[in-house]
């Protein structure tokens, strides 16, 4: 039984926001990769890549017209899972892009073989999340001074499972009471196939969470659409040179604004976006970061403007960043969100 007290009035925002998740919830709609799992498609585990996208692009057609099979010999959640494993002998599944044949070796996000760090029902989530079951993954492409996970995202810990025992995992989970599986780390991105794997084994009507940086390549988001139903995406930097500076990661702006972008058109994804707001960074991020998504994502969209960021692991190095949010600096925070119209904004 589950004793932390819901705010009701998030929940209603939350259903504004995310109607395709609350459907999946009451059992009125599936989590949409059961409909990847219906696309019949026809395709040999040898052929070329360039072939095998042509059919994936085909596979998406269909699903968007609603062209499914009962139990198809071969289906578009098997071609996801062949290409995304393709894509490891030369790994470009993030924006930095490696190129690192990670079946035999460990690629930039010190990720070769999937390690999961922990799994359990989560409650610290957002409201409609609760209870989720999370899986966190080690390992990450970002290097984020701060990262308050540093003890898994920057090295390789964990257990190894297949994905049939992982989907086993997912199915006790949802048993005891799980609203959601939410894959995160580190990062999940680096782990993209071992994720497709373990959904095609995967029964149960359980919504996917894609809990991440938005740091994916294009062709990873190729192969997420139709998979994730909440991309619950971190938003974290509102220009570059802050990226560079404190997560390492290059082109941060274009690649993850592009990202969303992306993800705005999959089939019946929704958002909820996370920004932790940052001590001395609310003109030069939080403010460009909430005037984007407020022009580009829409008013109605799920936000958390979060205040919980707390000087982790190597922060004592940034003077300017080792300490807590002031009074000020959240108030300022909640100005803003109000200032660009964000109706659906969890504030703090």
């Amino acid at each position: 039984m589950w004793f932390r007290r819901v705010d009701i009035g998030e929940i209603e925002k939350a259903k504004r926001a995310m109607p395709h998740y609350f459907e999946v919830l009451s059992g009125r709609e599936k989590p949409n990769f059961f409909y990847v799992k219906q696309v019949k498609v026809d395709f040999s585990k040898d052929d070329p890549l360039e072939e095998l996208w042509n059919i994936h692009e085909e596979g998406m057609e269909k699903l968007r017209e609603n062209d499914l099979s009962e139990s198809p010999e071969k289906s578009l959640l098997d071609l996801k899972a062949l290409i995304a494993d393709r894509i490891l002998e030369k790994c470009e599944l993030c924006e930095i892009k490696c190129h690192v044949n990670r079946k035999e070796s460990i690629g930039y996000c010190r990720v070769k073989d999937t390690l999961i760090a922990s799994d359990f029902l989560h409650i610290g989530e957002e409201p409609e999340l609760i209870p989720s079951y999370t899986i966190f993954f080690s390992g990450c492409n970002f290097r984020c001074v701060f990262c308050q996970n540093w003890d898994i995202s920057q090295y390789r810990v964990g257990l190894r499972y297949s994905p049939e025992d992982m989907a086993t995992k997912i199915a006790v989970a949802y048993a005891e009471g799980a609203k959601n599986v939410n894959f995160v780390g580190g990062e999940p991105t680096p782990n993209l196939p071992f994720i497709l794997e373990t959904l095609r084994y995967v029964k149960v009507p359980i919504p996917v969470v894609w809990n991440s940086n938005m740091y994916m390549s294009e062709i990873a988001m190729r192969l997420l659409d139709g998979i994730v139903d909440v991309y619950l995406a971190d938003f974290k930097w509102g220009n570059n040179e802050d990226a560079i500076k404190y997560s390492k990661a290059p082109r941060y702006w274009e690649v993850v604004t592009r990202n969303f972008l992306l993800a705005k058109k999959h089939y019946k994804a929704e958002f909820l976006i996370r920004h932790l707001v940052m001590p001395n960074h609310l003109e030069c991020c939080t403010k460009p970061i909430l005037k984007w998504i407020s022009e580009n994502l829409g008013k109605e969209v799920r936000v958390n403007v979060m205040f919980q960021y707390r000087p982790e692991y190597r922060a004592d190095r940034y003077p300017e960043i080792a300490r807590r949010l002031n009074y000020e600096e959240m108030q300022r925070a909640a100005e803003l969100a109000a200032e660009f119209e964000l109706k659906n904004a969890m504030i703090g």
